[in-house]
C-alpha cells in the first residue's frame, strides 16, 4: 500500500502534515512539527511499518521546502511539488468558504489520487544548487549595478551635457573610479591637466590618457559657467555621485568573484562545454541556462522544455472557437531572459534561425522582441536535446551540411537581412499598438469606475424606509 503525506509548509510558523493511502482515506492529519531532525524523525515513525512506497507532497514555499525534501529524500520517500494554484483550485473545489494548514494538508495528501497526471516528482534540491542559486543573484547584481550606471547617467545631466561627451555613457571602470573620487567639479580642476592625465593612463592601464583628460576639465568648466559659483550645491550633488558609483564599483567587484565561482560549477555539471558549441553562447549564458533549466531529465518531453521556459503563446479554445495571446511567461524567468539573448545571437550566425526570425518580420509583421522569443523557444529546444544526446551543436546551410560560425555568419547577411526602415516600422506599429491597448485598459477602468460612482451616488439619494422601534 502506498503512503502520501501532505505537508503545508510555513516559513516561521509549525508545519502541518497529514498521512493518506492511495484511495484518499486519512490515516492522520493535523501533525505540528518544524524542520528539525529529531520531529522530522517523530513524523516518519507516524508511517506505518513495511511501507517503502512514500510519497511527500508539498508546495515549494520560499526556501523552506528545501531542507524537508532532503531530509525525506534521504530517508527513501519520493517528493513531489505542486503548483499553488493547482492545490489553491482544489481547495476551492473542497471548501469554498475556508483556508487552513490542516485543510492544506489534507488536501496535499490526497492530491496524488485526485490528479495523478499532475504528479511530477523532484529530483533535485532547487535553491540548493550552487549553480541555480549563484546565477541567479549574478543577474539580480548585473541588473542592481545597471540601475546604478543610470542613475549615474542621469546626475551627470544635471552636471551638463559636456560631461556625457567627456566620459561617455558605457560608465567603464576607470570612469567609475573617477566619479568615486572626484565628483566634483572644483575638484577636478584643481587637480589639474598634467595629474589627471597622468591618473586616467595608470588607471586605463594606457588606453586613455591627455585627450580624454583635456575633455573632462573642459567639462568641469563648461559646469562652473553654467551654474555659477552659487547656482548649486556641488558637494550635496559630488556626493550622490560619488555613492552611486562606489555602488557600481563594488557590485562589479562581487560580480568578478561570482564569475569564478560559477565557472567552476559550470565545468562540474557540463564537464564537455556543450553548451558553448551553440552560437551566441558564451560561458556566462551557458552557465545562466544549465543552472536554470537544473535536470533536464524531469522534462518527459521537448514541449515541457518550451513550457517551462515560458516561450510559448497563451492558447484559450472553446468548441470552435479559439485565441492565442502573448508570451505565457509561466516558467523560470532567469532561464527566458538568458535564452532569449543567447537567441537574439544565435539568428546572426545560423541560417535555420536566421530564416525563421526573417519569416516572422517580413512576412507576418512580427516586431524584433516577438521574433526573438520564438527563435528563443526553438533554440532552448535544440540546447535540450544536444544535451540529452551529449552532442555539440552543429550549424548548418541550406542543404543540410555543416558549416562554421563564419560561414553561417555571411550566409545569413546575405540572404536574412531585414531592411532598416522595416524596422522602424514595426517598432512604430508595435508602439501604437501599446499604446492602443493601454488606452482601451484605461477606457474600461474608467468606465467601471463611472458605473461604481453613479450606483453609490444612486444609493445615497434613494430614501430609506424608517426604522419603528
Amino acid at each position: 500500500m502506498a503512503i502520501r503525506v501532505g505537508i503545508d509548509i510555513a516559513c516561521r510558523a509549525h508545519h502541518r502534515a497529514a498521512c493518506a493511502t492511495t484511495d484518499g482515506t486519512l490515516l492522520w492529519s493535523n501533525v505540528r512539527f518544524q524542520t528539525r531532525a529529531e520531529e522530522l524523525e517523530n513524523i516518519w515513525r507516524r508511517i506505518p511499518d513495511g511501507e517503502t512506497d512514500v510519497t511527500i507532497v508539498m508546495e515549494p514555499t520560499r526556501n523552506a521546502w528545501v531542507p524537508l525534501a532532503a531530509w525525506f529524500r534521504r530517508h527513501g520517500a519520493k517528493i513531489v511539488l505542486v503548483p499553488p494554484e493547482q492545490s489553491s483550485d482544489l481547495r476551492a473545489y473542497y471548501n469554498k468558504h475556508a483556508k487552513t494548514d490542516r485543510l492544506d494538508a489534507e488536501l496535499l495528501a490526497r492530491l496524488p489520487s485526485l490528479h495523478p497526471e499532475g504528479i511530477h516528482h523532484e529530483r533535485g534540491i532547487g535553491p540548493a544548487q550552487p549553480l541555480r542559486r549563484t546565477v541567479k543573484i549574478r543577474s539580480s547584481l548585473v541588473k542592481r549595478r545597471s540601475a546604478c550606471m543610470h542613475r549615474l547617467d542621469a546626475l551627470l545631466e544635471i552636471l551638463g551635457p559636456d560631461w556625457i561627451a567627456a566620459v561617455g555613457s558605457a560608465m567603464t571602470i576607470t570612469i567609475l573610479h573617477l566619479l568615486s573620487r572626484w565628483p566634483d567639479p572644483h575638484q577636478v580642476i584643481r587637480l589639474g591637466r598634467s595629474r589627471l592625465a597622468l591618473w586616467l593612463r595608470r588607471q586605463s592601464r594606457g588606453k586613455w590618457g591627455t585627450e580624454q583628460a583635456e575633455a573632462i576639465i573642459q567639462a568641469a568648466q563648461a559646469t562652473i559657467r553654467l551654474w555659477g559659483h552659487d547656482g548649486m550645491d556641488f558637494e550635496a550633488l559630488a556626493a550622490d555621485i560619488a555613492l552611486e558609483a562606489q555602488l557600481a564599483l563594488e557590485l562589479t567587484a562581487q560580480v568578478d568573484k561570482l564569475e569564478e565561482r560559477i565557472s567552476v560549477y559550470y565545468k562540474q555539471a557540463d564537464p564537455l562545454q556543450i553548451l558553448t558549441t551553440v552560437p551566441g553562447i558564451g560561458p556566462t549564458l551557458a552557465a545562466q541556462i544549465t543552472g536554470r533549466l537544473g535536470d533536464i531529465e524531469r522534462f518527459a518531453t521537448l514541449s515541457a522544455v518550451r513550457s517551462y521556459s515560458g516561450l510559448v503563446p497563451r492558447h484559450s479554445s472553446s468548441g470552435l472557437a479559439g485565441a492565442t495571446g502573448g508570451l505565457s511567461k509561466k516558467g523560470d524567468a532567469c532561464l527566458r531572459e538568458a535564452v532569449c539573448i543567447a537567441a537574439d545571437l544565435a539568428r546572426r550566425c545560423d541560417p535555420s534561425l536566421a530564416h525563421r526570425y526573417h519569416r516572422l518580420m517580413m512576412e507576418n509583421g512580427k516586431h524584433h522582441t516577438s521574433a526573438v522569443c520564438s527563435v528563443g523557444a526553438v533554440l532552448i529546444t535544440r540546447i535540450v536535446a544536444c544535451i540529452r544526446k551529449q552532442e555539440p551543436y552543429v550549424i548548418r546551410d541550406f542543404d543540410g551540411q555543416p558549416i562554421t560560425m563564419q560561414e553561417g555568419r555571411s550566409l545569413v547577411k546575405q540572404h536574412y537581412s531585414i531592411p532598416e526602415d522595416v524596422r522602424k516600422s514595426r517598432r512604430t506599429v508595435n508602439r501604437n499598438l501599446t499604446c492602443q491597448k493601454q488606452a482601451n485598459e484605461d477606457r474600461v477602468r474608467g468606465g467601471a469606475a463611472t458605473a461604481g460612482v453613479a450606483k453609490r451616488s444612486k444609493a445615497r439619494t434613494t430614501p430609506q424606509p424608517a426604522c419603528n422601534g
